[in-house]
């Protein structure tokens, strides 16, 4: 296989400079001005690498936007608020979300839509989707350059996509591992001279044999701090909803995908998505620190269907051809069911205070 042009940029980078931490490499491949994934490439959809639940069906972004508008409710229906996404992807979420807050022209009248993303190309393209939209966007490059004020935010698949560290238990201790070059001047992992102390880490990890993986997402931690931070200061809710796990343990998530295939994560730097498991007990304990409230997450399918999954799709349904209502209950099955997305995607939910929000 040729190298593509960022592996060979980072093959110099590594014989000049020496091996990089697992977080450097994952946000260089993803990320590079020049030939990082995001920067270069629309990955979503069919065409894509992978498929998001948005793009599945219209039914996931109006359930949202229902529990957006309930939200708004629950904080006392302000005036004016942030409605935020974070990593829109092609747009198609908040389009949905847009068609349900309609239904409200004042929520519509009240908000102020806020996207946050990097790449110019994805830009674009949610500009084009968004096009018609109630309102338009308005795009940040960061969370910490948002207006002030109250805010409605959804990210959904964002943290997933942050760079996240790895360490693996030695005989000398937690190790960091590293990306460097092998004897073949292969891209491999190796073991740096960075610890984890022991003496922080869950019960759960204290006792792994040697060889074992555990991550860490000091990225993604960081930014559900400041959600936090602008909830407890402003007022809002945040729906964070990524796959991933509700308990710290160990294990290497990290993985790449190219095509729909799950693909070696040294194979094609900057040509394939590169993701790791979210840790939902980290996010939920950076959001308190940050000094708002986290409700207990929900796996994506128990949310959808106390959502009224089921009501919507037989609602859309009504009245289609066969054809039509059996593509609606294989969306709905994608979405919920166990074996599918409704049990690795979880949902966790912030607010100001422990104010009930549904279907929490």
């Amino acid at each position: 296989m040729t190298d593509t042009p960022l592996k060979k940029r980072l093959k110099a980078r590594l014989k000049a400079h020496g091996p990089m931490t697992v977080a450097d490499y994952m946000a260089t491949c993803l990320a590079d001005p020049a030939d990082g994934y995001y920067m270069t490439r629309p990955p979503f959809g069919r065409d894509g690498d992978f498929i998001t639940a948005p793009e599945v069906s219209q039914m996931f972004g109006e359930l949202i936007g229902a529990f957006l508008l309930s939200a708004w409710e629950a904080m006392g229906s302000p005036t004016s608020f942030q409605l935020v996404e974070l990593g829109p992807g092609r747009g198609t979420l908040m389009a949905d979300v847009l068609r349900t807050a309609c239904l409200r022209p004042a929520f519509m009248a009240a908000a102020n839509l806020c996207l946050v993303e990097t790449s110019e190309e994805l830009r674009q393209t949610q500009r084009q989707t968004l096009a018609d939209a109630a309102c338009s966007p308005t795009h940040y490059d960061t969370l910490e350059a948002l207006p002030d004020g109250p805010l409605l935010l959804v990210a959904n698949e964002f943290f997933d996509a942050l760079p996240i560290h790895q360490f693996i238990k030695t005989p000398d201790g937690w190790r960091e591992r590293l990306v460097g070059l092998n004897d073949k001047d292969e891209l491999s992992f190796g073991a740096g001279t960075s610890t984890l102390d022991q003496n922080f880490l869950p019960p759960v990890l204290c006792t792994c044999p040697l060889g074992t993986i555990v991550e860490t997402q000091p990225s993604a931690n960081a930014i559900a701090q400041s959600i936090g931070e602008r909830i407890s200061l402003y007022g809002g809710t945040a729906l964070l909803i990524d796959y991933g796990y509700l308990r710290t343990a160990p294990g290497d998530t990290l993985q790449a995908l190219h095509k729909h295939q799950f693909d070696d994560i040294f194979a094609r730097p900057g040509e394939a998505d590169l993701t790791a498991h979210v840790n939902f007990e980290a996010l939920q304990h950076a959001a308190t620190v940050g000094g708002a409230h986290a409700q207990p997450p929900l796996e994506q399918g128990e949310f959808l269907l106390r959502l009224g999954l089921l009501e919507r799709a037989g609602a859309l349904g009504a009245n289609l051809p066969l054809e039509e209502q059996d593509a609606i209950r294989d969306a709905v099955e994608r979405l919920a069911a166990p074996e599918q997305m409704g049990r690795l995607f979880k949902v966790l939910a912030i607010s100001q205070t422990a104010t009930r929000l549904d279907p929490f």
